[in-house]
């Protein structure tokens, strides 16, 4: 069913002027079920890697840390390609509406599967977490982008609104369910993250009639219904979406499994990541057949940000792996008298992002003409994102190595600010390069793969994921000069990679329209 419209060809839900400042009121109901669905994936991301990685005496898995890295970052990679699944689901059968419900009582069962205490829910809970995010997560998106006509000028604040909410979730996420998992004990903190996802659900359900017509699943109904989808079909085609691009995506996917099980002795957990990534491959390289000279250099273009993406990615999202373990075995966990669980950290750079977002959006506007180009700014990011692990990378320096075991006085421990300067530049460097690499897809790709080159953009971020895991599961505190050569190999990488960048930057002009 279609939304519905007046005579005039307006949507009821633009007309709606009775929500947050003005806007329809289905956006307070998509803004808490956003909310509490990313305060339930980032409670989780504070404490997991913690978890696997305790002494089974204090409640934990023992994991060895590379193997607790690799379990990390094959988890949280999933969360960026499980919503191509889930949208090309969406789109076909269930419509965003229904997807987001069923997505949202899959990730609550997952949470609540891991709040007991055998190995199978261990594995279960994540996948299921990993599965119902697919659902759920592309699909609000799509319904807040429902609520306006495309003309609507409240459309990008409203989306501006609806992107609080995540920063909201993922700032008290951590305050919550680390407080639960590491002060009283870590199953408390898995089972409340399932807790607020029902909560969600259940506002979500509530707040039925505030998205009335939104999200439901188009069925061609009208001669030009029909048409309009025979034109998709055709652009679909066009793509290269065809046997040969089916049986290199199926071959690139079993033979990268493949390899993924032998490596490093993990089994099939091994091999999920690598046989995904292969998939993906095959299908891009089955798609490019079919591309012009104008549409190779745009997807071109998006490859070589692609690869400089990664590599940030990789930089940032250790902060819920060795950043962690940072925070817990080195830097000290009291204000005065007042002591936190180490998972609060996690809490600091969402802070930054909710106050320098509208900052930087003044910034950008206010430059004019003088404005960076995108990839300058991709490389400022990297830049930061640099800066950040030389911070940490220093900071390490500073405290003594413990050979013989046992863990460091509290006096010995670095100061809570150093983590809270990284932090700082991690947010500088995010709000640099996340928001304007998804402007960039949506400018510089040809207008028939604008979703599929979406799809590269969030396989970056899955990459960058599942590389910080592994990364977080070489850290040792007990090594002489180990944590410094690691996180120094990371700012290492990272400013390399933004001098390549910028000195790229005038070739990548040439390749791109004026606007990138």
């Amino acid at each position: 069913m279609s939304t519905p419209i007046d005579a005039t060809g307006t949507s009821a839900a633009s007309l709606d002027t009775k929500g947050f400042f003005g806007h329809p009121r289905g956006l307070s109901t998509l803004f808490f079920t956003e909310m509490w669905e990313r305060f339930s994936f980032y409670g989780l991301r504070a404490i997991l890697f913690l978890y696997m990685t305790a002494e089974l005496s204090k409640g934990g898995l023992a994991f060895d840390r590379p193997y607790a890295g690799l379990i990390m970052g094959t988890y949280t990679s999933s969360v960026y390609w499980t919503p191509l699944v889930g949208g090309w689901i969406a789109d076909k059968w269930l419509g965003a509406r229904r997807a987001v419900l069923v997505g949202g009582i899959i990730i609550a069962c997952g949470h609540f599967s891991m709040a007991i205490r055998t190995m199978p829910n261990f594995y279960i809970g994540l996948a299921l977490i990993a599965i119902g995010t697919g659902f759920l997560k592309p699909n609000v998106s799509t319904m807040v982008g429902d609520l306006y006509d495309e003309n609507d000028k409240r459309r990008d604040a409203g989306f501006s609104i609806f992107y609080m909410g995540i920063n909201l979730g993922a700032l008290l996420a951590p305050l919550v369910v680390g407080y639960l998992g590491q002060n009283i004990e870590w199953h408390y903190g898995f089972g409340a993250a399932g807790v607020f996802m029902v909560l969600g659900l259940l506002q979500y359900v509530l707040g039925k009639n505030r998205l009335r017509g939104v999200g439901e699943r188009k069925v061609p109904n009208t001669v030009s219904d029909l048409a309009q989808v025979d034109k998709i079909g055709s652009e679909v085609e066009q793509a290269g979406f065809d046997m040969v691009t089916a049986v290199l995506a199926v071959v690139a996917g079993v033979l990268m499994f493949m390899a993924g099980v032998h490596w490093g002795g993990a089994g099939l957990v091994g091999g999920i990541f690598p046989g995904v990534v292969g998939f993906f491959f095959g299908y891009i390289a089955g798609t490019m057949r079919h591309l012009n000279r104008d549409e190779a250099l745009r997807v071109g273009v998006i490859f070589i940000l692609f690869v400089f993406a990664i590599i940030f990615w990789m930089s940032f999202e250790q902060a819920a792996t060795s950043l962690t373990l940072f925070a817990d075995k080195l830097t000290r966990l009291s204000l005065g008298s007042f002591r936190f669980p180490s998972s609060w950290y996690q809490s600091v750079e969402p802070v930054f992002v909710v106050l320098l977002a509208p900052v930087f959006a003044i910034i950008w506007q206010g430059l004019g003409r003088r404005n960076p180009s995108s990839p300058m700014k991709f490389a400022y990011g990297l830049v930061l994102a640099a800066a950040a692990f030389a911070v940490v990378a220093f900071a390490s320096t500073l405290v003594p190595v413990k050979g013989g075991g046992g863990d460091l006085s509290e006096f010995q421990k670095v100061s809570p600010m150093w983590l809270v300067v990284v932090y700082f530049l991690q947010a500088l460097g995010e709000l640099c390069l996340s928001p304007v690499g998804l402007s960039t897809v949506t400018k510089v790709s040809p207008g028939r793969m604008v979703g599929l080159m979406m799809g590269v953009w969030f396989l970056a971020l899955s990459i960058g994921n599942f590389l910080a895991g592994i990364m977080g599961g070489m850290f040792n505190e007990k090594q002489e000069g180990a944590l410094v050569k690691m996180f120094g190999t990371v700012a290492g990488i990272t400013i390399v990679a933004a001098v390549v960048l910028a000195l790229l930057t005038p070739l990548i002009r040439k390749m791109t329209p004026r606007s990138a």
